[in-house]
Parts: structure tokens; sequence; C-alpha cells
């Protein structure tokens, strides 16, 4: 009998914002699919942990996704990713693949969960909270009321016409780009905040765009309103 699979949010980083349904399911999986090599340095697997020991017990497989934008790379480490994932499904293993905040905003695992439906294999999302949510709450700041809109950008691309847009914006994803971001959000003169390492040790609140530090980590979150709401 064919086995199946689970992409599971482990939410941004407190394993107290881990949902029910999460920690249930990894409880019943036979297989931990973790994206790195090693489970001790795999934030997701940690976070995880932290909700649920019992699985420090399981089968634990390392999914390798390399950091880069090139798309033969990416697509070769896709490919890899599904064909080791199918092999355990074929052995009738129901599998939970971990993934940081919420299993559908910038997920690589949301790649291999289409290819997976597409070569029949059983593929279910599993929601998490998601990492601008936590940091909001985290700064005591609504990210939305009445009309206004909320608009999310990869900080790791060009953010200047982003910071055009109305409303809130949320900048996911700066990596090494976060000096440029910085620049941008001082030219815009927008009211900015920034949560480093949200639920995570070595925590930092940073609520203004000048104080952003350009040697942020990667688990850097930006949110951004318009100058009349400063």
């Amino acid at each position: 009998m064919q086995g199946m699979i689970y992409g599971i949010g482990v939410g941004p980083g407190d394993p107290e914002l881990m949902t029910l349904k999460a920690a249930r399911l990894l409880r019943e999986a036979d297989v931990i699919a973790i994206p790195g090599k090693e489970k001790e340095t795999c934030t997701a697997y940690q976070i995880a942990l932290g909700a649920v020991p019992e699985i420090e017990e399981k089968e634990i497989i390392p999914v390798v996704f390399p950091m880069t934008k090139d798309e033969a790379v990416l697509k070769e480490s896709h490919e890899a990713a599904v064909k080791s994932l199918a092999a355990l499904m074929d052995q009738g293993k129901t599998v939970a693949f971990l993934t940081l905040g919420d299993v559908t905003v910038y997920s690589t695992y949301g790649y291999v969960h289409q290819k997976l439906l597409n070569l029949g294999y059983e593929s279910v999302l599993v929601n998490g909270v998601p990492s601008f949510c936590a940091a909001a709450a985290k700064l005591g700041i609504s990210l939305g009321e009445k009309a206004e809109t909320i608009h999310i950008l990869p900080g790791s691309y060009p953010v200047k016409d982003g910071l055009k847009l109305s409303g809130t914006k949320i900048l996911m994803k700066s990596g090494t780009k976060i000096a440029d971001v910085k620049r941008e959000l001082l030219l815009t003169e927008c009211p900015a905040w920034m949560v480093e390492n949200c639920g995570m040790e070595g925590e930092r609140l940073i609520r203004s765009a000048a104080d952003i530090p350009e040697d942020a980590g990667y688990y850097s979150l930006i949110i951004a309103k318009d100058r009349e709401e400063q």
C-alpha cells in the first residue's frame, strides 16, 4: 500500500506556536524529512523537537536544497528530493516534511509538493503560523486595519517598486540584500520595523529603518507602513 506525505509548517521559531495538527501528524509519521544535512543544525527540526520530543526516536531523512537562484541547480535538487521521498512512500511509509513558518509562503516544499502530485502521490499541506504574523505580534503592531492592503515581498529581489505600494509591506528573505533593503526604506522614509530570529535564541526587535543592522541574520523579517501612518 502506497504511503503519503505531509508538508508541515512548524511555525516561525517558538515550539509553542506549532499547531496541534502538526504535532499529531509528527507523532503519527513513520519518517521525518528535514530541509538540511543534519538534524542538529536544522532549525525546523529543532522547533519541532521542542514541541514533540518523540520525533527524536524516528527515522530522519535529510533533504538538501542549495541556497541559489541557479534554475538548473534548483531543478536538480528538487528532482533528487522527489526521488528520495517517493521511494519512502513506495515502501508504504507516511512522511512528514518539516518547513519553517507556513508551508504555503515561499516554501521550497511547494515545488516538491507539485511534482509529487503530478506523479500520483498523495501530498497534503499543513499550515503553520506565518513568520510575519508572529513578528507583528512580537512588535505589538497590526498588519492590516479597515481597507489597508497587505503586500508580501521577497526582499532578496529589488524592492524599490514594491515599497511604493500603499498599505503594509512585508519583506521576507532579504538575506544578503538587507543593506539594499535598508537603503530603499530610508529613501522612502517609511516607518519600518524588523524582527530577527523571531521566537528563537538571539531574537532582536528593531523599531526603525535607521537601526536595521546591515549584518542581520537570515531569519530577519521587515514590516514597513505608509509614511502618513508614522
